[in-house]
């Protein structure tokens, strides 16, 4: 299986992607032609060999009118949908938005929709993550992992003021990712960037066995002294491509309780979410004196794992955590978007042995568009799975 690997070291940004693809091999005659079926007015792509640190990497800096309107998502999805690009282009590029917009959504407390996007409803950012997928699709791309992200420290100025690295929304797009900080300033993981990598990657953390075909440098806009500020990818075959599922080492964290209410133990599992648990859940189970309890289950990383305790341990009574590693082995997934009568919704597809298992639309996405056309929530998420079904039979003949 033909890979791709992230390494952020000097964190990502969309043009540092873009940057490696170019690098990588992509015709950059074709790819302009792609880009211009969606219609972009009078748009250029600067492309450079610069220096970052003695590290020859490709900058590239996309040249668009100046504008001054922000785009909703339904803006940019209409843009993309209604373009002649491939519907695999099309499909990456929705759902990329779609997680920048719902990451936006959580962190102002608003549905998708009504967000307003700012720097990344731009049309330079617009022509980042589809010049990018179309650059995946260019290159054969088929499975994407991920190293650690490095994201820098300090504060970054926005259009609501003043925040620390890494802003708010870039925080919730790297929920369940592993990330890092070191003394470098400045905001190294850009919106864009995380979106993008956290979209498509299956994985995260050391180089997965493959057999590396080509290493190449995207180089961010900025230059510091003694670190190189590139993005690296590496692309090449797995070297088992039979493999048809995930390993991935968590901890399960577990306590009984005897003493909380319903309404902290409600509170922790929403916590225990928010902060990027895998699972949490609650079993009733008798404990000494016959009294009735709960014992609290949550299956996280073991980044996680600290966090999580001492949220146990500062919300309820628990005076003890019981934690045991486990290996869970999971399909591989991809998230494809999908055009409904009530609007564009993700879907969730489980891949076994190169065959789709398992496919489930997205649940807020679901229940957002229920509400907001007033019928049924099974009435949505049926269509989704119709169009998922429809696109599966199409691509059969």
């Amino acid at each position: 299986m033909r890979t791709l690997y992230f390494d952020c070291f000097a964190g990502a940004s969309g043009n540092m992607i873009l940057g490696a693809l170019i690098a990588a091999g992509i015709d950059m005659e074709s790819l302009k032609a792609e880009l211009q079926k969606m219609e972009i007015p009078d748009f250029d792509l600067e492309v450079e060999i610069v220096d970052r640190s003695g590290i020859a990497s490709t900058h590239v800096n996309v040249r668009v009118p100046t504008e001054s309107k922000h785009r909703h998502l339904r803006d940019i999805e209409q843009i993309i949908t209604n373009s002649e690009v491939s519907d695999s282009v099309k499909s990456r590029s929705t759902a990329i938005f779609r997680r920048l917009a719902d990451a936006e959504a959580k962190v102002h407390g608003i549905a998708a929709e009504k967000v307003h996007f700012h720097e990344v409803g731009g049309m330079d950012a617009i022509v980042d993550v589809v010049g990018a997928c179309i650059g995946f699709e260019m290159l054969g791309i088929e499975a994407f992992s991920c190293s650690k992200i490095h994201l820098g420290s300090g504060f970054v100025e926005m259009e609501h003021g003043k925040f620390p690295v890494p802003p708010p929304a870039v925080a919730e797009l790297l929920r369940g990712v592993p990330v890092y900080s070191t003394e470098i300033e400045g905001e190294l993981i850009t919106p864009t960037g995380a979106a993008i990598i956290s979209t498509l990657c299956d994985g995260y953390g050391t180089l997965p066995e493959i057999k590396v075909e080509q290493t190449v440098y995207g180089a961010g806009t900025r230059a510091y002294e003694k670190f190189p500020n590139s993005l690296r990818i590496l692309i090449g075959e797995t070297t088992d491509e039979k493999q048809s599922t995930i390993s991935e080492q968590l901890i399960l964290l577990q306590t009984n309780i005897d003493d909380a209410s319903p309404q902290i133990l409600g509170f922790v599992m929403e916590r225990a979410f928010e902060l990027g648990a895998n699972d949490c859940w609650f079993t009733p189970i008798q404990m000494k004196k016959n009294r009735p309890a709960t014992m609290l289950s949550v299956l996280c990383s073991e980044e996680k794992k600290h966090q999580i305790t001492e949220l146990i341990y500062r919300e309820t009574t628990s005076l003890g955590v019981r934690e045991q590693p486990l290996l869970r082995d999971a399909l591989t997934r991809e998230v494809v978007q999908v055009n409904t009568e009530y609007g564009s919704i993700e879907v969730k597809l489980g891949i076994l042995d190169g065959k789709i298992v398992n496919t489930m639309p997205e649940y807020d996405q679901v229940q957002q568009a229920a509400r907001t056309h007033s019928v049924p929530f099974s009435k949505v998420r049926d269509a989704a799975l119709e169009k998922v079904n429809a696109s599966r039979l199409a691509a059969a003949k």
